[in-house]
């Protein structure tokens, strides 16, 4: 499978992210680690090499399971110990149950049409689903080298995502499921937006 430059390792992709967030990085996993209990289930859909299970959650006793199309990255998981599950999640019916399903940095991947995938997170939580999407991306500025470098580095191996979410554009796709959002926020620092949902399943526990 042929993949964007940060996703042929850990360390490449953990150095992008980094040059990205730079102070904040860390925060970003916090974050959505706070929202999530111990001792509990949790779906990691596009999981990437695993960061957020490795160094925010396996020290709170969690079930985890990682779904990711990169080979790579599911390998690494397998040698910490813990499921995964090596997956296109686009041509995916159904999703693991989990107490926490999560996405992070990955709902681009799914225009036009992320509904679906969204709807499937919700059918799936027990509890939540915590989606996390940047809002300002180096994809959509207006400098053609930077534009056409950043698509380049994010294809993990589906192909180029020309589209990316702006807040507002992001506040337009969850202002469909109102109903289920309990909050919502901006990180630190102001690249990426989170929203927690009631997941559907959890009138059946």
């Amino acid at each position: 499978m042929r993949t964007g430059l940060i996703y042929k390792s850990a360390k490449l992709y953990e150095l992008v992210m980094l040059l990205l967030y730079g102070r904040y990085y860390s925060t970003r996993y916090r974050m959505l680690a706070d929202l999530i209990e111990p001792r509990t289930s949790i779906v990691d859909v596009c999981c990437g090499p695993g960061i957020l299970y490795e160094r925010y959650l396996r020290f709170k006793d969690v079930s985890y399971i990682g779904i990711d199309i990169n080979e790579r990255f599911i390998q690494r998981l397998n040698r910490m110990g813990t499921r995964s599950l090596l997956c296109d999640v686009r041509e995916a019916t159904i999703l693991p149950g989990a107490d926490y399903v999560v996405i992070q940095a990955s709902l681009y991947h799914f225009l036009p049409q992320p509904n679906r995938l969204i709807d499937q997170m919700l059918c799936a939580a027990r509890k939540y689903v915590i989606v996390a999407e940047p809002i300002h991306n180096l994809a959509t500025r207006r400098i053609p080298i930077l534009t056409s470098l950043a698509k380049t580095l994010t294809d993990p191996g589906t192909g180029l995502q020309e589209a990316r979410f702006t807040e507002e554009s992001l506040d337009e796709l969850f202002s469909h499921y109102s109903a289920e959002i309990v909050r919502s926020f901006v990180i630190p620092g102001g690249r990426e937006k989170v929203y927690l949902l009631k997941g559907r399943s959890s009138e059946l526990v």
